[in-house]
C-alpha cells in the first residue's frame, strides 16, 4: 500500500487501582505497537490544554510517533477512565466529556491506505461526523476493531460503520450483541459478513486464541502457548490489532498473521499495562518478523 496508515479515536489516561496512571485508548496503543515495529501512523485524536495533554504529546513525541494528527482545545479534558478488575478481567469508567469526543477533520485530509477505528470515539457527535468523512474518502482498507464499551454504544450505529469493512475485529459476546442468529460462532460471524459485505471477520477468544474468517475461503484458527503468563489483560486485543494490520500492511499469509498476532499479544499479557516502553521488548519480534 502506497497510502499510509490512519488511526482514529480516543487517547487518554486508564487509572488503576493501586494507584497507576497509564497512557492508552485502543487506538492509542495501536498506534504505539505500530510505531514500534518502524511503520509511521497516523494518530488522528484529541486532548485537552491541560497537563495530561503535554504528557501525550511529550509520550507520542519521545517514542517517534507523529503529532500532526493529534488535535488539542480548551472545550473538554484529555480523556480518563477509571479501571477495575473484577475475576481478573478489566471493567472500565470512561469519564465524560473528554476531548476526544470532539475529533474534526484534518486539514488536509490524510491519505490513508489503511483506517483503523472502533466504536467508542463516536458517542459524541464531532468526532462520528469526522469518521464518517474519513470513511467517505475511501480508504485502501478499513479495519474495524469494534471494542463495544457500555453504555457508550449504539446498535444501529456500529452496525452501520461494519458496511463495506474489509476487516471486522470482536470478541464472542460482541458478536452475540451484533450478529444474527446462528448454530456456531462460525455460522453467526459468517451471517454478519453477508449482511454487512464484511470481507474478513476475526473473533478473538482470549485464553481460547483466535479464529478468522476470510469470505469466500475457509476458517483460520491460532491458539496461545500452554504456559503463557497472564500479568494484565488490558492491550491484549490491541496488540492483537497491531500485528494483524503490520500484516495487511506487509502482505504476509493469513495464518501467519493471526500467529504471529497471538504470539504478540501473549507477550503482552505478560506485561503491566497496555503500552510497553521498553523498546527492547519489541526487538525480538522485529528480528524474527523483519519488521522495521
Amino acid at each position: 500500500m502506497s497510502d499510509g496508515i490512519c488511526i482514529f479515536g480516543e487517547v487518554l489516561f486508564d487509572h488503576f487501582p493501586d494507584g497507576r496512571r497509564v497512557l492508552g485508548g485502543a487506538p492509542f496503543n495501536v498506534a504505539w505497537n505500530l510505531c514500534a515495529f518502524g511503520e509511521a501512523p497516523l494518530l488522528i485524536s484529541r486532548v485537552g490544554t491541560d497537563g495530561n495533554a503535554l504528557s501525550v504529546r511529550s509520550a507520542m513525541q519521545v517514542w517517534g510517533m507523529s503529532v500532526a494528527g493529534l488535535q488539542s482545545g480548551p472545550e473538554a479534558p484529555t480523556g480518563l477512565v477509571q479501571v477495575t478488575f473484577e475475576d481478573g478481567e478489566p471493567a472500565y469508567e470512561i469519564v465524560q466529556p473528554a476531548a476526544w469526543d470532539a475529533i474534526v477533520p484534518p486539514d488536509p485530509p490524510p491519505a490513508c491506505g489503511l483506517l483503523y477505528h472502533g466504536s467508542l470515539a463516536l458517542r459524541g457527535a464531532v468526532s462520528r461526523a469526522t469518521l464518517q468523512a474519513l470513511r467517505a474518502a475511501r480508504p485502501g482498507t478499513v479495519f474495524v476493531d469494534v471494542n463495544l464499551r457500555a453504555p457508550w454504544w449504539d446498535r444501529d450505529v456500529v452496525r452501520a460503520l461494519l458496511d463495506g469493512a474489509d476487516w471486522v475485529k470482536l470478541n464472542d459476546e460482541e458478536l452475540d450483541r451484533l450478529a444474527p442468529p446462528g448454530d456456531t460462532a462460525e455460522d453467526r460471524a459468517r451471517l454478519l459478513m453477508e449482511r454487512h459485505g464484511i470481507r474478513h471477520v476475526l473473533l478473538t477468544g482470549g485464553s481460547r486464541g483466535a479464529e478468522l474468517y476470510p469470505a469466500g475461503g475457509e476458517r483460520v484458527a491460532t491458539r496461545p502457548a500452554a504456559r503463557t503468563e497472564v500479568v494484565d489483560t488490558v492491550g491484549a486485543g490491541d496488540a492483537f490489532s497491531s500485528v494483524m494490520i503490520l500484516g495487511i500492511m506487509r502482505g504476509w499469509p493469513l495464518q501467519l498473521s493471526l500467529d504471529r498476532a497471538q504470539q504478540f499479544a501473549s507477550a503482552v499479557v505478560g506485561q503491566r499495562g497496555a503500552t510497553v516502553h521498553d523498546r527492547g521488548f519489541y526487538g525480538p519480534f522485529r528480528e524474527a518478523w523483519g519488521a522495521g
